[in-house]
């Protein structure tokens, strides 16, 4: 359970001492680890988890055009981006019919790349662990003492089952929604923002040829869509309701549904590794720090996963927080960690609202037995726009490639 505000660790437990806790070694917390580490701070990853279950854990799929440019920023491009750069094009099919529409803004320097969450994971860790730093697995009854105060404590049971004690600058919750970081925060101290699209994923995971690029299909029959996951895998999503059963859904039962709604009656078929239903649901916690705790990531905010923003929400969140921790230690300047939060929540509102606009048009595109024939007529005229109009085009552009203005990342 989570300590109360204030509570003392056991001072039999003898305490370490680092910089930061890192509460979480998922794309968030490994970030933020190797970006610490670039600007010569310390700081100790603590993961629940084993090292083979967050190596190989699947997820997103995209590195937005903005994360690249961070991470090149941060010299680190090359040591942690794998899969493919992205061509720039993302494929609609209205009703069978084909349109390439372009995710890239066209300004200069490194685009999207294609990269597995797994593949950013592995390299992220080795990355890590290759420059010294301390990625500790199997940390069980992670708790989290004294954060309002200068020193806050992180308490956990190593791998070993012995107790152990670290104590801090700062904390950085990067556990995900349902992880000790958020829990840890006083009842009252955070509002949340929540909402339910009422729709439903069947997402699905196949031995199977990629497509050429991302392709996302609207039907009567409902929605689908297919990715890369790497060079002999792809994922796939059917549109189906929120409480179905992934049992219902036979494997010829899946393929003939892909078929149908991707207009591809030659799409090939293969093993399905994994298959699972989830609901699409968007979530923001306002703020996303408490004293010394920062939430980083899926720890602060879910967000649908239509339009790729959900990892790369949380690198920015990493990039921001790693910023700011570097400018307390090298010049004593705390304006950074003040306004974690507030410069955090201005991008999860803007890729919040993108993604939900993309999630309600390409949905109430489809079959309008859900949302009604006047929000089909609706939605249709917006993608009749995006695929016409240079303007509706660009802007769609610069939101998939996630550029701000505002967030330099030189440092």
């Amino acid at each position: 359970m989570a300590a109360k505000d204030g509570e003392l660790t056991d001072p039999a437990i003898p305490a370490e001492s680092t910089t930061v806790v890192v509460i979480g070694a998922g794309p968030a917390g490994l970030t933020v680890a190797n970006l610490l580490r670039r600007c010569g701070v310390d700081c100790v990853v603590l993961e629940c988890r084993t090292q083979a279950y967050v190596t190989q854990r699947q997820r997103a799929g995209i590195v937005e055009t903005r994360a690249v440019r961070m991470f090149d920023a941060w010299g680190l491009a090359d040591r942690v981006l794998g899969g493919v750069p992205s061509d720039g094009t993302l494929e609609f099919r209205v009703d069978g019919e084909r349109h390439l529409v372009s995710d890239g803004d066209g300004s200069d320097g490194p685009q999207a790349r294609i990269c597995p969450q797994q593949v950013l994971v592995q390299k992220l860790m080795a990355a890590y662990l290759d420059d010294g730093g301390d990625l500790r697995f199997e940390a069980a009854d992670v708790s989290l003492h004294d954060l309002t105060g200068d020193r806050p404590t992180v308490r956990y049971r190593d791998a070993d089952g012995e107790l152990r004690a670290i104590a801090c600058a700062f904390v950085a919750g990067c556990d995900g929604d349902r992880g000790i970081s958020r829990a840890s925060v006083p009842d009252g101290v955070l509002t949340a923002h929540a909402f339910d699209h009422g729709i439903g994923w069947l997402t699905v995971l196949a031995d199977t040829p990629p497509p050429p690029r991302p392709l996302l299909a609207v039907s009567r029959h409902g929605y689908a869509a297919h990715f890369s996951r790497g060079p002999h895998t792809s994922r796939y999503y059917l549109q189906c309701p929120p409480d179905d059963d992934p049992k219902a859904w036979t494997d010829p039962r899946v393929w003939e549904a892909l078929r149908t709604r991707l207009g591809d009656p030659a799409l090939p078929s293969g093993p399905i590794t994994e298959r699972e239903i989830f609901r699409l649901r968007s979530l923001v916690h306002d703020p996303m720090q408490y004293g010394r705790l920062h939430l980083v990531g899926d720890a602060a905010h879910i967000v649908s996963p239509m339009g790729g923003k959900g990892m790369n929400l949380a690198l920015y969140d990493a990039d921001l927080f790693a910023r700011a921790v570097r400018d307390f230690v090298r010049d004593g300047d705390d304006g950074p960690l003040r306004t974690y939060s507030r410069r955090c929540l201005r991008r999860v509102w803007n890729d919040q609202e993108f993604s939900h606009w993309l999630t309600r048009t390409l949905h109430d595109a489809g079959d309008d037995t859900g949302a009604g024939s006047f929000h089909r007529g609706l939605a249709r005229a917006r993608l009749d726009r995006l695929f016409t109009s240079r303007a509706a085009d660009g802007a769609f552009a610069e939101l998939m490639a996630g550029l701000d203005p505002e967030a330099s990342t030189a440092h």
